[in-house]
This record gives structure tokens, C-alpha cells and sequence, in this order.
């Protein structure tokens, strides 16, 4: 047996190996790919590269996915995260920080390793799954009201009232709901999180609030940074070719950062929205599969079917939902 387990910890161990490797390959071939383009493109402005550079990424990223089927190969999103940021400061250690000054060198050094160390303990986080160890009743929360009674139904009658309002309140305030590509059931669960190789759930909801905060300053650090070596080393004035490797390196990974923290700000923007009228990403996605989110509106005269619209019953305003999230998911305990 024990021949056995070990056997297969080197199988998953080989494998996410693999997935690894595959995964800093990408991120090699994205960003030299993208510097190629620069290097054989002429000098143009920051609002004509944009658009070329984000064509560049899809189609790199396109051409990505279609190597790995055609080989049979799969990489990790997380780990492709992880190598490109050490990618990027790899780059800003050996070019751009030549640059810059003692002060800010030692900002945007201690934003990386922060950022860096933020992201390993998000991987290995617990959401709040909960257990198969524990009690009865956790097993019974489902993703909504509907499955508690459902599972009610099932009971004895003599029990089954009691246990329906504790299974009720308990779904309503925790809120389990169920992850498909975890495959278990998660406390306070807001989404799975493809990038971070995770669910967001009430254990590390404020850290993965902190990792967005983190990514957008870290990375318009570094846009900063590398706009300020350009301008010193006159980058815009010249060609691919003129500039070199060194050059298109600064300005590929600069273009790559402001791509990634445009669409960062929209994301932690809706994340902020989401903690301050309290409701998850997954719930407002399928609240028509949660009662509780429901309105039924009665058919007005001449109509024949019964409106529904949506309601949030968690929405206590935005002081208490701060601090219901900040509490519940640093405790884990009940907020009344």
C-alpha cells in the first residue's frame, strides 16, 4: 500500500512537473514573440503598439492551446502567472533597472516578492472546502435553498422540520455552494479562480482582494519604470532593430503589464462592487438557481405568467457588508 502512494505522489509530482515546464516554455515564446514583432515593426507611439501587441497575445495564445491539444499536452494557468512575473523581473533587474532610482528600485523589488509570495499562498489556500469529516449537516449544505429541502424531503418527518430551518439558516449564512472544477464544496464560495489554480472562497477572499490591489501597483510599477528607461535610453526614437534585445524586452513587457492591469482595474472593480452590496461572483452569475435571489412579481391583469426579478437578501449596506466580509473571513465566524 504504502509502495503504492508512493508510486502515485511521483505520478502527480512528474505531472505538475511537466505542466510547469510546459508553462514557463509559453511564457518564454509569448514574450520573445512579442519583442520579434517590435524589433521588425517601426517606431510608433504607446496607442499604436497597444492594439498590435494585444493581436500578438491572442494569436500567440491561440496558437498556444492549439499546440497543446494537437500534442496532447496541458499547462498550468497558475504557473504560466508565476514564471511571468519572474519573467518581468528578471527584465527589470537586468535591463531597466539601470534606470531607475535606489528608492524606487527597492519599491518595485519588494512589490514583487510580495506579489510573489501573496500568489504561492493563494495556490495553496484553503477556500473552505468542507471536509467529508464533517458534521452531518455540512454535508447537506448545498449551493441553495432548494437543495437543503430537497435533502429534507428525504428525512424523517419527525426530524425533518428541525433540521430544514438549521440546514436553511446554516445555507444563508455561510453560503456553500458547490465548485465543479474543484469538485467540492466551498464556504463563502465566489468563484474558481483559473489564474491563481483555485477557488475564492470565505478562507481567502481578502487575500485574493489584496492580489488584485497587488498585481494593478506592482504592475504599473514596472509600466512606469519601463517607460522612464525608454525615455533615458530614447527607445521611441529608434528601430527594433536599433534598440536591440534589450530595448524591445523593456517595451514588450511594459506593453504586456499595462494590457494586464487595464483589464485587472475592470475586474477588481466588480469585485469591490460585489464586497460592498454583498454578493458573490457565482451567485449573481446563476442567481435564477438560488430562491433566495428571487422575486416572484404577480402577473398584471391581461399577463399570464409571473414575472421574476432579482433581489439580494444579503445586501446590509455597504459599512456592514465591509465589515461582514472582513470579520467572516478572517474568523470564519457567524456575522449576526
Amino acid at each position: 500500500m504504502l509502495g503504492f502512494d508512493f508510486h502515485m505522489n511521483r505520478k502527480v509530482s512528474s505531472e505538475l512537473l511537466g505542466r510547469c515546464m510546459i508553462s514557463c516554455f509559453f511564457v518564454i515564446i509569448t514574450h520573445f514573440t512579442l519583442s520579434m514583432i517590435l524589433r521588425f515593426s517601426a517606431p510608433s507611439s504607446l496607442l499604436t503598439l497597444l492594439p498590435l501587441s494585444a493581436l500578438v497575445l491572442l494569436v500567440v495564445a491561440g496558437f498556444g492551446r492549439f499546440c497543446r491539444r494537437l500534442l496532447g499536452v496541458s499547462a498550468s494557468a497558475s504557473a504560466f502567472v508565476f514564471f511571468n512575473m519572474l519573467f518581468i523581473w528578471g527584465v527589470y533587474i537586468a535591463v531597466v533597472r539601470q534606470a531607475i532610482s535606489p528608492l524606487m528600485n527597492i519599491v518595485v523589488n519588494g512589490e514583487l516578492v510580495m506579489l510573489l509570495t501573496g500568489l504561492c499562498s493563494i495556490i495553496s489556500s484553503d477556500p473552505g472546502v468542507v471536509k467529508d469529516e464533517t458534521s452531518h449537516t455540512d454535508k447537506l449544505v448545498g449551493g441553495s435553498v432548494s437543495e437543503v429541502e430537497a435533502q429534507c424531503e428525504e428525512l424523517e418527518p419527525s426530524a425533518g422540520g428541525i433540521l430544514h430551518e438549521d440546514l436553511a439558516e446554516e445555507s444563508t449564512i455561510s453560503r456553500v455552494r458547490y465548485c465543479r472544477s474543484c469538485k467540492a464544496y466551498i464556504k463563502g464560495f465566489d468563484h474558481h479562480c483559473p489564474a491563481f489554480g483555485n477557488c475564492i472562497g470565505q478562507k481567502n477572499h481578502v487575500l485574493f482582494m489584496v492580489l488584485l490591489v497587488g498585481f494593478v501597483i506592482t504592475e504599473t510599477s514596472y509600466v512606469v519604470c519601463c517607460f522612464q528607461f525608454a525615455t533615458q535610453a530614447r527607445v521611441f526614437d529608434k528601430t527594433g532593430l536599433e534598440s536591440g534585445l534589450s530595448g524591445n524586452l523593456s517595451i514588450s513587457t511594459m506593453l504586456f503589464s499595462l494590457l494586464q492591469v487595464l483589464w485587472q482595474v475592470v475586474f477588481l472593480a466588480w469585485h469591490i462592487y460585489c464586497v460592498c452590496v454583498n454578493i458573490k461572483t457565482e451567485e449573481w452569475i446563476n442567481w435564477k438557481n438560488y430562491p433566495e435571489f428571487q422575486l416572484s412579481i404577480q402577473p398584471q391583469p391581461g399577463q399570464t405568467f409571473t414575472e421574476m426579478r432579482f433581489r439580494n437578501p444579503y445586501n446590509k449596506g455597504v459599512l456592514r457588508n465591509l465589515k461582514e466580509f472582513l470579520v467572516s473571513t478572517r474568523a470564519g465566524v457567524k456575522v449576526k
